[in-house]
């Protein structure tokens, strides 16, 4: 017994922690709001989330005949580590005639608490179904006998004789990917969400997500907090839990996967024998099978990967015909305006422009517009701030951008309008938007000037200031060597794993050991990585432009195909065509994605440059002794 006083313990200290951090619901739910007199109803009395389930006392069904029920269902589900618990009633009903029926509010007692269901609102016509006539006859139901027919519900987690475990699964869980468009324009957000649907008790765990390369993503909810829903499926109801939901905005054009998602379920069952010996519990309707209450024998644990069905997007490109001179990729609907944060200010003074551009779309990707500045007028760069919803679909919300700017004489100033385009796909037309004129005074100053005309002019002359400090610039002369001799350090390191492979091909070819045949490279390496390396060290962007290009470049001469027409799919298979191992393959595709996730981010990491550049070329390294 002292055995399982740890197990016990931790058990109850998850069902206490479970009750307290997830609300406890008591709904009731029907099948259908309106229904033909000779159809039936099924009523759902669900109470989710509690500790323990005292007692659900429904309400009186004075205008329905109780067909069957109450049926008792339970359940656990554990997704990520969020855990979602129900015990519920059903019952099938059929009205004693038409009319407008409301089923009173149901009650139950969970965790010491007495709660209260909704009301639910039934209209019954007065005509009939031929289509719910066959079915009562194929159940054996007379709409003519009061006397209901009793159903006994069959438990999905209850393993009979000769069932196979995993075909059961299959039956009744499966992941789901669903998206609210299939075609859109570059710029567009699609709307995509993962959903586990399952009639079983299981413990799930994500074990890899979609990369979603060429887009950019928002994700729509917490990873924590998973969505639970029921739904109806081929005519079976299932449990649902948003798994992830995410908008995604396409960067280029084309036909771009939207990847699978795969979720690791382990998946409990209780053999039927077993089922049956316990058959006292199986009759109290608010217990559930404890480990404790059937031996190990009689539980079988089985664990599968499900995975979601990959769906292609078919992006289109913006139209190239009366593209605006303004326009520098904001898509969606949005409008412009401008103001200062003063009209009057003296010589002494800062004025700042702030335009505020609001709407919804792409407002992520949104840059500053271009600002005509009057002669005689000083600018500083921009200052954007974000105010924006991401859980909305579009993205609302507005983006402030604000320019610190000098003037050397006084007078009458006027900034012209602010113009800002954009492409708007519902109308499938680019548009333009822009603000009024504003107008401003500047006056005599002192000749003094104030702290923030000094902070903007420092900002302008952070150079000179650079150099006038002996420490920073003796600082960044030392790292500077440093990254050198360790750049230096890592190239010879390079020479001397390259001639310990060399030599180590050498010894095995000379035992001859047999060996997939090796070819002398035709294509050098550094040809390809030219550009990428003149940016190694330089631009982040530039760099992680060039090294995708030169992949592809390099493939496409590989492979003898044009570059246009090449995707991960079409790499993967044509290597596969060429005998090219899958661990080859799969290094191929995971260093596509990670030179395409920098390639696509706002902010590319510097850090990983070097290391992404060497697996690149070790990777052609690898695919050139292939005789492809």
């Amino acid at each position: 017994m002292q055995l399982h006083l740890p197990k016990i313990f931790f058990t109850l200290l998850f069902f206490i922690a479970t009750a307290a951090t997830a609300q406890v619901k008591f709904t009731a739910s029907a099948s259908a709001q309106q229904i033909a007199k000779n159809e039936m109803l099924q009523l759902r009395l669900a109470v989710e989330n509690a500790g323990s389930v005292e007692q659900i006392n429904p309400p009186a069904f004075s205008n329905f005949i109780i067909v069957s029920g109450p049926s008792q269902e339970s359940g656990m589900t554990n997704i990520n580590g969020t855990v979602s618990r129900y015990v519920a009633l059903s019952y099938i009903l059929k009205p004693k005639g038409p009319g407008t029926f409301v089923i009173a509010a149901a009650t139950a007692l969970a965790d010491g608490k007495k709660l209260i269901s909704n009301t639910l609102k039934i209209k019954v016509s007065n005509t009939e179904s031929a289509a719910a006539a066959n079915n009562n006859a194929l159940q054996g139901f007379n709409p003519f006998d009061d006397m209901p027919v009793q159903q006994q519900p069959v438990a999905d987690y209850i393993l009979k004789k000769g069932e196979n475990a995993a075909d059961k699964i299959n039956r009744n869980m499966f992941v789901k990917l669903q998206t609210d468009k299939t075609s859109c324009y570059v710029g567009q957000p699609v709307i995509a969400t993962y959903k586990l649907y399952t009639r079983l008790k299981s413990e799930s765990n994500v074990v890899k997500n979609p990369s979603f390369s060429g887009f950019s993503v928002i994700d729509m909810q917490q990873p924590d907090n998973v969505n639970t829903t029921r739904e109806t499926v081929n005519g079976r109801e299932y449990n649902v839990y948003v798994i992830r939901k995410v908008q995604l905005y396409p960067l280029q054009p084309g036909s771009l996967e939207l990847e699978a998602l795969q979720v690791e379920n382990t998946v409990q069952f209780i053999k039927e024998e077993y089922a049956a010996k316990a058959n006292g519990l199986m009759n109290d309707m608010f217990q559930e099978f404890a480990e404790t209450a059937i031996p190990a024998e009689g539980i079988e644990n089985k664990k599968i990967l499900l995975q979601s069905k990959p769906v292609m997007v078919t992006v289109k490109p913006l139209p190239a015909e009366m593209v605006p001179a303004a326009f520098t990729g904001a898509v969606g609907s949005f409008e412009v305006k401008a103001g200062l944060e003063k009209n009057t200010f003296t010589t002494d003074d800062a004025g700042k422009l702030i335009v505020m551009v609001a709407g919804e779309g792409n407002m992520q990707l949104i840059t500053a517009p271009d600002v005509k500045w009057p002669k005689g007028i000083e600018a500083f760069e921009p200052a954007t701030t974000d105010d924006i919803v991401k859980t909305t679909a579009p993205v609302s919300g507005r983006k402030l951008m604000s320019w610190d700017f000098t003037v050397a004489q006084t007078g009458e100033y006027i900034l012209p309008p602010v113009v800002f385009s954009y492409f708007n796909p519902a109308t499938g037309k680019y548009k333009t938007d822009s603000t009024a004129p504003v107008k401003f005074t500047v006056t005599k100053g002192t000749g003094k000037k104030t702290t923030a005309v000094i902070n903007t002019q420092e900002k302008k002359n952070w150079l000179n200031k650079f150099f006038s400090n002996r420490r920073w610039v003796a600082s960044s002369i030392a790292a500077l060597i440093a990254l050198g001799l360790l750049l230096w350090l890592k190239k010879d390191k390079r020479k001397e794993e390259k001639k310990a492979a060399e030599e180590a091909a050498a010894i095995a070819a000379a035992v001859a050991v047999p060996e997939p045949e090796i070819v002398v490279p035709e294509i050098t390496t550094e040809n390809y990585l030219e550009k990428a390396t003149q940016h190694l060290y330089e631009d982040s962007s530039s760099f992680y432009r060039e090294l995708n290009a030169a992949l592809k470049n390099y493939l496409s001469d590989k492979l003898k195909m044009p570059a246009a027409t090449l995707n991960k799919k079409i790499i993967a298979d044509e290597l596969d065509k060429r005998n090219v191992s899958n661990s080859t393959v799969i290094q191929l595709q995971n260093l596509m994605n990670d030179i395409e996730l920098q390639l696509y981010t706002p902010f590319a990491e510097r850090e990983k440059m070097q290391e992404l550049y060497n697996a690149a070329a070790d990777t052609m390294q690898l695919l050139n002794t292939y005789k492809i």
